[in-house]
C-alpha cells in the first residue's frame, strides 16, 4: 500500500487540527456528561445519532485497512469514549421518550421504517442484533483479546534477545534497535489495554438490554398513569419508540464490536483486510473450480433452485479460469523481468566483484572421490569434516571456517586438492575400494600392494584391495579407509595453518563471546590497551606453534597485565606462554608426566643472543650460515636419536633466547617443539635425553 505524501494545503490543515485536538476532545468528554443530565432537543439528537453511526463506520474502516494493530494505538481509548457516547445518547433519547413520546426523526424512522411499525418484530430484530454483538462477537473479540495480551508478554524477553542479537551482529545500527524495542513495548501496551477494553464491549451489549427493558416498563408505566392512554396504546407508541432507540444504539455498537474483533485479529498479517482477503481466498483456481462443481451438482438436485446454484458456479467456474490466465501472465512477467535482471546484471561492471571471493578453505577432488562426498552413495566426508571443525575447536580453540568441496574434472580421477585462501597447501591421491596399510614396526608378514607414502605424516604404506582387510590386520599393519586418510591429511594441513586462518573478524567473534561472561577483562583490554590486530598476532604466535588458544581468559588476562609495558607482539606472547605453564607442559609431558628435553650448550645461547638485532619491523637473527647449518645437523642428531627410542622430546632452553631459536630452526626443523624454562610447570618432572653442544657442532 503506497503511501501519499500530503500536499501542503492539507498538511497546514492537520498542523491546525492538531494544535487544537487536545481541546475538542476535551470539551467532547465534557460535553458527553453533560448529554447525561441536561435535556436536548430532538433536532440536536438526531445530528449526534447521526454522527454516532457515522463514527462507527468510520472505525470500522479504518480497522479493514491498518496493516499492523499498531497504526490505531488509540483504538482502547477510543473504544471507551465510543461506549460513552453512545450510553449517553441512550440516556438522552430515554428522557425524550418518556416526557413527550418523540425522540426525534431518526428514532421514529427507525421504529416505523426500518421494522415496519411493528413492536414485536423490531424487538425481535433487536434481540437477534443483542445476541450477535454480545454472544459471537464480543465474546469472540474479549477472548482473543485476552491470548493476544499473554502471548505477548510472554514473548517479549525473546523478542528483546532477538533484537541484541541481530544487534550484535551488525544486522541493524543502534538507532533501528532501539525503535524495534520501542515497537515491541507498545505491543505489549496495546495488547494489555485491549484486553481491558473488550470489558466495555461486553458491558455496552448488557446495558443496551437492561436499557431496553427498563424504557419499556418505564414508558408503559408513564403512558397508562400520567398520559393517560390506554394499555395498546402505550405498549404501542412507547414500545415502538424504545425499539427503535435500541436499534439506532445498537447498530453502532455491532459496529464498533466487530471493529474490535477486526483490530485483535490482526496479529499475523502485514497487509489490510481486503488484500489479505483476495491473496488467501482466490489464489488457487483448483479450489474454486472445485467449488464450481460442487455447487452446480446442489442446482442440480431436484427440490432445490436451480438459478441460484448454478449462477454462482458459473461465477466460481470464471474466477478461477480468470485466475489461471492471470498467474500465467504473471509467470511470464516475472521470467522476463528476472532474464532482463540478469542481463542488466552481466553488464555492470561489479559483476566481477563475485570473483573477487577467496574460499577460507577449499577441498577439491577428482569425480572418483565424489562418492565420498554424495550421501546417497554412503559417503560420510561431510559428516567428518563437521567433526574435524568439532575436534579443532576443542583442541586449538579455532573456530574453522566452512570446508567448501567441490569436484575438479581437471584433477586426476582419485586425487584432491587442499586449498586454504585460494592456495594450494597440499595434495594427495586416494585409491578407491583400497586401503592403506602402514607398517606399525611390528608386522609379521609383508603383503603385495601398491606402494605409497601417507599424505598426512610422509609414511610409507601400501593401498591393498578392501578383501586383505583382516589379513593386514592380522600381520601387524595399521589399516586405514580413503575418507580416514583424506580426513586426516585435511586435519593436519588446517593445523599447521591454523595461525593464517585467524584473521582479524574471527579474533572479534572470539572477543565478542568472551564478552558474554568475561566482560570486565576484555572491556579493560580492547581497544584501550591493545588493538584486535595485537591481540590477532599474539594468538597466531600461539597457533603456529600449536599451542591452544582455548583458554582464551587466561590469555586475556595475561595481556592486560604486560599490555601496558609493552605492545610488541612477540614479547607479549612470550610473557602469555608463561601464563600457559600448565597447559604447554600437560602438552609436552607423556603419559607419566615427565617432559623429555632436549638442552643447548650455554655456549649456543650466548652465540645467538649476540646474533639477535632489533628493528622497527621485528627482531631478527643475524648469525653465520656456516654455524646455522651445524648447528641444524646436531640439533636433528639429538632429536633423531630421542626418537629412535619412541621419545618425542622438547627443546628446553633460556626465555631470551626461545623464541629467537623456535624461529631459526622452523624452516628447516618444523616440528620440533621449543619451550623456556619459565614454561614448564613446577609439578612436572623434567628427563634430559641429550644437549646440543656447541664444541661437538665445531
Amino acid at each position: 500500500m503506497a503511501s501519499v505524501s500530503p500536499t501542503p494545503r492539507s498538511s497546514g490543515l492537520l498542523e491546525r487540527l492538531t494544535g487544537v485536538s487536545d481541546l475538542l476532545v476535551v470539551v467532547g468528554v465534557v460535553l458527553i456528561v453533560v448529554m447525561m443530565i441536561l435535556p436536548m432537543p430532538p433536532l440536536f439528537l438526531d445530528l449526534l445519532l447521526a454522527v454516532n453511526i457515522s463514527l462507527a463506520l468510520l472505525v470500522l474502516l479504518l480497522t479493514m485497512n491498518v496493516r499492523s494493530a499498531l497504526e490505531l494505538s488509540i483504538f482502547p481509548s477510543l473504544l471507551l469514549l465510543a461506549t460513552l457516547f453512545r450510553l449517553a445518547l441512550n440516556v438522552s433519547s430515554t428522557r425524550l421518550i418518556m416526557l413527550h413520546g418523540y425522540a426525534g426523526n431518526i428514532i421514529q424512522a427507525f421504529g416505523n421504517f426500518v421494522v415496519g411499525g411493528n413492536y414485536v418484530v423490531g424487538f425481535v430484530v433487536f434481540l437477534i442484533l443483542i445476541v450477535i454483538q454480545f454472544i459471537v462477537i464480543t465474546k469472540g473479540a474479549e477472548r482473543v483479546a485476552e491470548v493476544a495480551a499473554r502471548f505477548t508478554l510472554d514473548a517479549m524477553p525473546g523478542k528483546q534477545m532477538s533484537i541484541d542479537a541481530d544487534l550484535n551482529a551488525g544486522l541493524i545500527d543502534e538507532g533501528q534497535a532501539r525503535q524495534r524495542r520501542r515497537d515491541i513495548e507498545r505491543e505489549a501496551d496495546f495488547y494489555g489495554a485491549m484486553d481491558g477494553a473488550s470489558k466495555f464491549v461486553k458491558g455496552d451489549a448488557i446495558a443496551g438490554i437492561v436499557i431496553t427493558l427498563i424504557n419499556v416498563l418505564g414508558g408503559f408505566t408513564v403512558g397508562v398513569l400520567q398520559q393517560g392512554h390506554s394499555f395498546g396504546e402505550a405498549l404501542e407508541v412507547y414500545t415502538l419508540l424504545t425499539v427503535g432507540d435500541g436499534l439506532v444504539s445498537q447498530i453502532p455498537a455491532l459496529l464498533i464490536s466487530a471493529a474490535t474483533g477486526i483490530i485483535v485479529t490482526r496479529a499475523a498479517s502485514d497487509g489490510n483486510m481486503g488484500s489479505d482477503v483476495t491473496k488467501q481466498l482466490f489464489t488457487e483456481p483448483k479450489v474454486l473450480w472445485v467449488a464450481a462443481g460442487v455447487l452446480g451438482g446442489l442446482g442440480l438436485v431436484p427440490g432445490l433452485p436451480t438459478i441460484p446454484f448454478v449462477t454462482l458456479a458459473l461465477l466460481f467456474g470464471g474466477v478461477g479460469y480468470l485466475l489461471v490466465g492471470a498467474k500465467v501472465q504473471t509467470a511470464e512477467v516475472e521470467e522476463l523481468e528476472k532474464e532482463q535482471q540478469q542481463i542488466e546484471e552481466s553488464k555492470r561492471p561489479e559483476n566481477v566483484l563475485s570473483y573477487l571471493q577467496v574460499e577460507r578453505i577449499e577441498l577439491e577432488i577428482g569425480y572418483s572421490l565424489i562418492a565420498l562426498v554424495d550421501q546417497e552413495q554412503g559417503g560420510d566426508l561431510l559428516d567428518r569434516v563437521t567433526m574435524i571443525r568439532r575436534q579443532l575447536a576443542l583442541e586449538l580453540g579455532l573456530v574453522v571456517p566452512p570446508v567448501r568441496i567441490r569436484d575438479n574434472m581437471q584433477l586426476k580421477p582419485g586425487a584432491y586438492v587442499v586449498k586454504i585462501k585460494g592456495i594450494e597447501m597440499a595434495k594427495g591421491e586416494l585409491m578407491v575400494n583400497h586401503l592403506l596399510a602402514m607398517d606399525s614396526g611390528a608386522v609379521s608378514e609383508r603383503l603385495d600392494g601398491v606402494p605409497t607414502t601417507e599424505p598426512a605424516f610422509g609414511l610409507p604404506a601400501l593401498w591393498i584391495p578392501d578383501a586383505q582387510r583382516e589379513r593386514a590386520e592380522l600381520a601387524g599393519y595399521t589399516v586405514v579407509d580413503p575418507p580416514s586418510v583424506l580426513a586426516t591429511h585435511l586435519t593436519e594441513v588446517i593445523k599447521q595453518n591454523a595461525a593464517d586462518l585467524l584473521g582479524r573478524q574471527e579474533t572479534k567473534t572470539l572477543l565478542d563471546h568472551m564478552k558474554t561472561d568475561y566482560e570486565a577483562v576484555v572491556q579493560e583490554l580492547v581497544p584501550g590497551m591493545l588493538s584486535i590486530g595485537d591481540v590477532q598476532r599474539v594468538l597466531q604466535n600461539l597457533l603456529r606453534e600449536r599451542i591452544s588458544i582455548r583458554n582464551l581468559v587466561t590469555i586475556l588476562e595475561a595481556l592486560a597485565d604486560s599490555g601496558e609495558i609493552t605492545k610488541d607482539p612477540d614479547e607479549l606472547t612470550e610473557i602469555v606462554r608463561e601464563s600457559l605453564s600448565r597447559q604447554i607442559s600437560g602438552q609436552f609431558a607423556d603419559e607419566s608426566g615427565v617432559i623429555h628435553a632436549i638442552t643447548l650448550d650455554p655456549g649456543i645461547e650466548r652465540e645467538i643472543a649476540s646474533a639477535l638485532e632489533r628493528t622497527d619491523r621485528g627482531t631478527f637473527i643475524n648469525i653465520d650460515p656456516r654455524v646455522a647449518g651445524t648447528l641444524f645437523e646436531e640439533v636433528a642428531r639429538v632429536w633423531q636419536q630421542a626418537a629412535e627410542a619412541g621419545i618425542e622430546p622438547v627443546v628446553l632452553c633460556s626465555p631470551q633466547v626461545r623464541l629467537p631459536f623456535r624461529r631459526l630452526t622452523e624452516r628447516v626443523l618444523p616440528y620440533l617443539n621449543v619451550a623456556s624454562f619459565n614454561e614448564v610447570s613446577p609439578d612436572v618432572q623434567v628427563q634430559s635425553v641429550g644437549m646440543v653442544n656447541i664444541s661437538n657442532a665445531g
